[in-house]
């Protein structure tokens, strides 16, 4: 073993005249190889330690804590009161009623029947409130990855068409999506989906709604004939070329009920004691326009209605599962792409209602959750479900305890499909497309994107890539290009780490970047560079050149004084990981600053501070 030597500048003025203290400091022995690497794959896949409950605890005490890491409800429900079950009671009627016509919808969005969005509402409402570890997650379709089965599986094959293996491969797509979300959970790879940024999301989600709003115009329009495609160039160009098309009683009928779900919206936001207003208000909108239907005939004139639903609980669809050649690479491509979509979408919602109550969510347990109810609800005539926002909010607002609400959802779907689906044969479907017009206006989060502008443009790039990649492209090549550009950024940080020239602030020991602090001393004959990241071999043919230029341009400044540069002293504080090229890059530096007769040193930042 050997010692190092490092310097201690209190600050220039006190290093005239002053002898400088050496401090001897012993070179720790290197890591075991195994054990190294032990812990690289514990933190990579375990930084929550998650087996750290087992430990000390005899077999059955492990059992247990096993049985309810899995299903959370047995940690839980011994604890339930009935005080928790009436609020979750009122919070999982008042859901159930922004599931029934969402449900609706988003199915007729994904180009489905109508009925599976019940569906969908049903069985994987049950599995999350086994499985799930929020406590305010409403569960359900949504209208992104309704959209995202659309426009991928609706390349590949009609579903006006070729109905039956356009459903088949849509409840297979489902199926991969449930198997990839829980594998990512088993494994522990999670961290996989945080390569979606909060840029990307709010770029991705933004133009997915507009698609989405531009596709309801088939349905408030009354058209027969409508594009597959996503882009709003082929959109507008279908709409504006059937205008002869267009139905005028479908249209004011859309307006009308649209201007009264914005409305009921724009009340609770203003009185959040009324939630339950804009909550409501979609059901409500779907009994007044089959009422209105029903008594006016309207249907005879202009007005397109769902038609029959079929009555009973899920029929069994587990032999509907299409693994044939011809659509297996499709029907997989589309699982994990809107797998990964979901995740991401169901995650943060869940952890950010989570910190409103102070309770943590495990990431790996809810993919776990996710993909079990994905795969279970493809075996049961459900398409893609996950964490829904606009769901979720009005969970939370109704004031849930626990995924009991859930629960009760699912049981007042399930009464809605034995007993009331007949009722809906007169809604029509123009207010179905009002109210996903009316949910899509709110995922557009333009005050998100006008932050990213002032604080980070390369992020406000990123979004804005991923928004007009949606509309003008398709929803694929804007996710595609936004998952790129925020790719390219972790390189850039990685392949091109901020280097900085530090000085001491006035009357401190502290040392900052001299051109974030102006006015900072600099010691003569004295380059302090702060090297920002980890060296590896991305990035040391770059720090070896830019510590060359950094020193160049110090030694060019100082000529002009008649002063000469002596030491070079690295800040290595933020490096917490060096390579074997980062370690040959630094010993070459060292070399060359040898032949120019300077002396070179590194300690870490913690020194300037003493």
């Amino acid at each position: 073993m050997g010692n190092a030597e490092y310097d201690e500048y209190p600050n220039p003025s006190s290093m005239k005249g002053e002898n400088r203290k050496k401090h001897q400091v012993e070179i720790p022995p290197p890591q075991p190889f195994l054990k190294s690497l032990k812990n690289t794959v514990k933190e990579t896949l375990f930084p929550d330690d998650p087996l750290r409950q087992f430990k000390n605890q005899p077999p059955l005490k492990k059992l247990k804590l096993g049985v309810q890491y899995f299903f959370p409800i047995f940690e839980w429900a011994p604890r339930y009161t009935f005080d928790f079950f009436k609020s979750d009671l009122i919070s999982g009627i008042t859901i159930a009623s922004l599931a029934i016509p969402q449900g609706i919808s988003y199915a007729k969005l994904a180009n489905l029947p109508p009925i599976l969005g019940l569906y969908s509402s049903f069985v994987p409402a049950l599995v999350y409130a086994v499985m799930g570890s929020s406590r305010d997650l409403a569960v359900g379709t949504v209208a992104v990855a309704s959209l995202l089965i659309a426009s991928m599986l609706g390349e590949e094959v009609n579903p006006t068409d070729n109905p039956t293996l356009y459903l088949h491969l849509a409840l297979t797509a489902t199926f991969f999506a449930g198997l990839f979300e829980a594998a990512l959970g088993i494994f522990r790879l999670g961290f996989i989906v945080d390569f979606l940024s909060h840029s990307t999301i709010v770029g991705f989600m933004g133009g997915a709604a507009t698609v989405v709003i531009l596709q309801q115009l088939k349905g408030i329009l009354g058209l027969d004939h409508f594009t597959q495609s996503t882009d709003i160039i082929s959109v507008l160009r279908s709409v504006f070329t059937q205008t002869h098309e267009w139905r005028w009683q479908s249209a004011v009928l859309g307006f009308c009920f649209l201007f009264y779900l914005l409305a009921a919206r724009f009340f609770s936001q203003k009185r959040p004691k009324f939630f339950w207003v804009s909550a409501m208000a979609p059901l409500l909108s779907v009994i007044l326009a089959t009422i209105l239907v029903y008594f006016t005939h309207a249907e005879n004139h202009g007005v397109q209605v769902i038609g029959e639903l079929k009555k009973g609980l899920n029929p069994l669809s587990i032999t509907d599962l299409s693994f044939g050649a011809p659509y297996l690479s499709i029907a997989i491509k589309t699982g994990i792409v809107t797998g990964v979509v979901s995740l991401a979408e169901g995650i943060a919602v869940g952890r950010s209602f989570a910190m409103y109550k102070n309770y943590n969510i495990d990431g790996n347990k809810e993919m776990i959750a996710f993909g079990m109810m994905n795969i279970v609800g493809s075996c049961t005539s459900c398409y893609l479900t996950t964490g829904p926002f606009s769901r979720s909010a009005v969970n939370f607002n109704a004031g849930c305890k626990t995924a009991v609400s859930n629960i009760v959802m699912a049981l007042a779907v399930m009464v809605t499909l034995l007993v009331l689906t007949p009722l809906f044969h007169y809604t029509p479907l123009v207010v179905l497309s009002s109210i996903i017009v009316s949910a899509m206006l709110g995922l557009i989060d333009y005050n998100a994107a006008i932050h990213l502008w002032h604080v980070d443009k390369f992020d406000f790039l990123v979004c804005m890539s991923a928004y007009f990649g949606v509309v003008f492209a398709s929803v694929e090549i804007g996710l595609v290009i936004a998952v790129a550009l925020s790719l390219l950024r972790v390189l850039l940080y990685v392949a091109r780490p901020k280097t900085l020239v530090l000085g001491n602030i006035p009357d401190s020991n502290i040392y900052r970047n001299v051109e974030q602090y102006p006015n900072t001393d600099t010691v003569g004959g004295v380059l302090i560079l702060d090297l920002g990241a980890p060296i590896y071999f991305t990035n040391a043919s770059y720090l070896r050149e830019r510590i060359s230029r950094w020193i160049d341009d110090e030694e060019d400044k100082l000529k002009s004084s008649g002063e000469t540069l002596q030491y070079v002293i690295l800040d290595m504080g933020a490096v917490g990981n060096i390579d074997t090229s980062g370690i040959s890059m630094l010993e070459e530096v060292k070399r060359n600053l040898d032949r120019r007769d300077l002396k070179v040193t590194h300690f870490s930042q913690i020194f300037f501070n003493l």
